[in-house]
């Protein structure tokens, strides 16, 4: 209810407030609150992000109050005094309460504890909302699936609450006819009044003739608001002809006078007590109920008229001094509300407008916007104008913001679940292995799994452990598996172990000179044949029968070496009883030799380079270092040959 300062007139019987959408009338405007302001402000959504995203429980708009009346945010002491009535009850024994009110009183009179009622069932409906939320979570589910249980008594609650806006729509399209019919008696009344001035009665019946119409006037409802002031005045006026032109008893005339002054004198003290009201807008409408019984007094003597109506009127005006700063402060605090919630948007906005791409981040911002919630439900009501716009700002990023988190999770939710087929595959895979008895292949097969497994990205909570503790069952089989097949072959692989130390001795000890080429190659048969000897001894063991058959082989070679140089120097003796021309043919054909196979050992070089880039390439490496190695002693060997014919040449010469 938006209330001006009031217009004082001199007039003391015409006693008037100017007031915008209220009634000057001595009844109240029914469904009105005494928390109306000077400056009235759209009344904020109870939960300005109650549907964002999992945040808030609504209400339901089915069971909003009064929200075609607008209020300050300022508590009311008698808003206090209703909440305060209902504290403490549970949510059946409010549905019940609410009940009853819509069936024992008028519907214009429980607009407060209809509102009470509604603000303390929903604090326990929330209360037990997010109780069950947080076990929910608890329990592993994802906050997107929660669902809020349903209330039986909510549902009860919002039937109660159509009852009641059922009865005060029809309360208030009633309303105006009732205005209009007591616009008529009203007007009827002031009739009454102008034939009672002129009437021939008798003076006692005259005046309470005028008694009666006073107290008919006084028990008619409401009028409508563009006819109040001139029915006032002319109201006041026949009242006033009434008192000066019937010729009424002094005596009882002055006994009428005294008594509203008295009436006055009390009217006067009782403006003066609401300075130390507590509550200025409980002051300001006090006042309002005084100016009505000020105009409902009747005339005091004239040598007081003036005297009481400036008093009276002084309290007043301070009074409506005090309530005009108040709302002029409130004005200035809506001001600063706007400022600060304007920040709180962009905030939101900023917050909305980041690209995110992990939960982390996702869950982060979501901490951080349910902040920026609480924050903007402690400010108060920006200026009317604005507060709306504001409020649909807010709310607007909060919802894209959600709705965004909402799209990224069931993107998620879809690579959990493409992920998980991936891991079941997997597990299927990993099974088929866990029987296997090529332990090589098998084995390599399980580790390449374990590899893809660990490449495959996450899948949801409720399935993660049951898919790895199968993945993991299947590979633990097989190496359980694995191990104890060869744990049985550690006795086969000693025995095999002291037959190649035993092979070992024999070769050391053997006579090669004796049995050549073809002992070697026993020694490396039966060797072959001796299988796997424990890992931790197979270096050292090769080692060693290696180091043993290049130390057969160069004793072979160098008795093989001794043999050949002796029949070439021969050759050379008898190549010398043929002249010096067959000597120089056999150098000749030595030196082109020598040339052949340093050819031969370039190529074979220049191999290793090319090999040794090649993976699995080691055995094919070592053949061909073997072979470098006899074309560099089949070198040296005929090299030492072409010296003897140059020193038997020389030895010719001299």
């Amino acid at each position: 209810m938006a209330v001006e300062k009031p217009t004082l007139p001199v007039s003391d019987e015409r006693v008037e407030l100017s007031v915008d959408n209220s009634q000057s009338d001595n009844h109240a405007t029914p469904g009105a609150t005494s928390c109306e302001s000077a400056s009235p402000v759209t009344p904020e959504v109870e939960n300005p992000v109650a549907d964002a995203a999992d945040t808030t429980i609504d209400i339901d708009k089915d069971i909003e109050v009064d929200d075609e009346t607008s209020f300050d945010d300022t508590v009311c002491e008698e808003e206090a005094s209703s909440e305060d009535k209902f504290a403490g009850k549970t949510k059946e024994e409010l549905v019940a309460a609410l009940a009853q009110l819509i069936a024992q009183q008028p519907v214009q009179a429980i607009r407060r504890d209809v509102e009470a009622i509604k603000v303390a069932f929903y604090r326990i409906r929330r209360a037990e909302v997010e109780a069950a939320r947080k076990a929910f979570l608890e329990e592993g589910g994802a906050e997107e699936e929660f669902t809020a249980p349903v209330d039986n008594a909510e549902n009860e609650l919002k039937e109660q609450f159509k009852e009641y806006r059922r009865l005060r729509d029809i309360f208030l399209s009633n309303l105006e006819a009732e205005k209009e019919e007591n616009l008529k008696v009203k007007l009827g009344i002031i009739e009454e009044l102008k034939e009672l001035v002129n009437s021939d009665e008798t003076l006692n019946h005259t005046f309470n003739k005028f008694r009666e119409l006073q107290q008919r006037w006084k028990d008619t409802g409401i009028v409508p608001l563009a006819n109040v002031k001139d029915l006032w005045e002319t109201y006041n006026l026949h009242v006033e002809n009434f008192y000066n032109f019937i010729k009424i008893n002094k005596e009882l005339r002055d006994l009428d006078l005294k008594k509203n002054y008295e009436q006055k004198i009390a009217l006067c003290e009782q403006a003066e007590a609401l300075l130390m009201e507590p509550s200025i807008v409980e002051a300001f409408h006090k006042l309002q109920k005084l100016h009505d019984e000020w105009r409902e007094t009747g005339p005091v003597a004239k040598e007081y008229k003036e005297v009481l109506w400036e008093r009276f009127k002084a309290a007043s005006s301070r009074i409506n001094k005090q309530h005009q700063a108040h709302f002029e402060s409130l004005k200035a605090d809506q001001v600063k509300n706007l400022a600060l919630k304007t920040e709180l948007c962009e905030a939101a906005e900023e917050l909305t407008a980041q690209p995110m791409t992990t939960r982390k981040e996702w869950n982060k911002a979501s901490d951080r916007l349910l902040d920026i919630q609480k924050t903007w439900k402690t400010i108060g009501f920006a200026p009317k104008k604005e507060n709306t716009h504001i409020y649909d700002r807010f709310r607007a990023a909060c919802d894209k913001f959600f709705e965004a988190k909402r799209v990224f999770y069931s993107d998620v939710k879809t690579e959990m679940d493409h992920n998980l087929q991936l891991k079941n595959e997997l597990c299927e895979a990993a099974e088929s292995l866990m029987n296997s008895d090529d332990w090589k292949k098998a084995t390599d097969d399980l580790i390449a799994l374990q590899a893809r497994w660990k490449e495959v990205g996450t899948v949801s909570r409720r399935h993660s452990d049951a898919v790895w503790k199968r993945f993991r069952a299947a590979c633990d089989k097989f190496f359980e598996r694995k191990s104890a097949h060869f744990a049985s072959v550690d006795d086969e692989y000693e025995v095999n172990l002291r037959k190649k130390l035993a092979l070992l001795e024999e070769m050391a000890a053997a006579d090669i000179k004796a049995g050549g080429y073809e002992v070697i190659r026993n020694f490396q048969r039966r060797w072959g044949e001796i299988g796997f000897v424990p890992i931790k001894q197979k270096d050292e063991v090769q080692k060693r029968y290696k180091a043993v058959v290049d130390k057969l082989f160069t004793a072979l070679r160098g008795s093989e070496r001794d043999r050949s140089i002796n029949r070439f120097k021969e050759k050379v003796s008898s190549l010398k009883s043929s002249g010096e021309n067959r000597l120089r043919q056999e150098r000749e054909h030595l030196y082109n030799k020598v040339r052949q196979l340093e050819q031969e050992t370039a190529l074979l070089e220049n191999n290793i380079g090319f090999f040794s880039k090649s993976k699995n390439s080691d055995a094919l490496i070592a053949e061909i270092r073997t072979k470098i190695q006899h074309l560099h002693e089949e070198i040296a060997a005929t090299v030492e040959k072409v010296k003897l014919i140059d020193a038997q040449t020389e030895e010719n010469r001299k």
